[in-house]
């Protein structure tokens, strides 16, 4: 899970949503993940940011899928 979230986080910048993405990074690096799910993360950053750009969150929502018990990315 904590792969997905950092690929999700690689769409997210500029701004305050870039100090929102810091924050988060920093949580991951010292084991203080809030999250349980991925799809939990997604619901966050809808809540924080209004939705955001559909089509980033479209991306992230596909790195969410799995195949065959792995994430999207480890399948290809």
């Amino acid at each position: 899970m904590k792969e997905q979230i950092q690929c999700i986080l690689l769409y997210v910048q500029e701004g305050s949503a870039d100090v929102w993405k810091e924050n988060i990074l920093e949580d991951l690096k010292g084991g203080l993940l809030e999250y349980e799910t991925v799809r939990e993360f997604l619901a966050e950053i809808k809540k924080e940011f209004g939705g955001g750009d559909e089509k980033i969150v479209k991306v992230a929502e596909l790195g969410t899928l799995e195949q065959e018990g792995k994430t999207m990315e480890k399948f290809i």
